[in-house]
């Protein structure tokens, strides 16, 4: 990973972002020597929050088991039949 300082990134920008854009590689931007945020690239970013909604569902499902909010599949017809016709 890239470790660029935030007076780099002020100055020198669009060729941190094209290199960036080029590399895939994520740039960590640091301030007064510690770890500020990361620079990755747009398509990087929605993948992953296209992976996060995926977590959070299956972390909601798994959450309605531990409960017992689940429904057979009889179940599941009759509370859907309205939807289902």
């Amino acid at each position: 990973m890239k470790t660029e300082l935030v007076t780099t990134l002020k100055r020198q920008a669009t060729k941190i972002l094209a290199e960036l854009h080029d590399s895939k590689e994520p740039v960590l931007i640091t301030e007064h020597g510690q770890p500020s945020a990361y620079l990755i690239d747009i398509s990087d970013y929605d993948l992953m929050q296209k992976r996060m909604q995926i977590l959070k569902g299956l972390s909601r499902g798994e959450t309605a088991i531990l409960e017992n909010r689940t429904y057979n599949h009889t179940q599941a017809k009759e509370k859907m039949s309205k939807w289902l016709k």
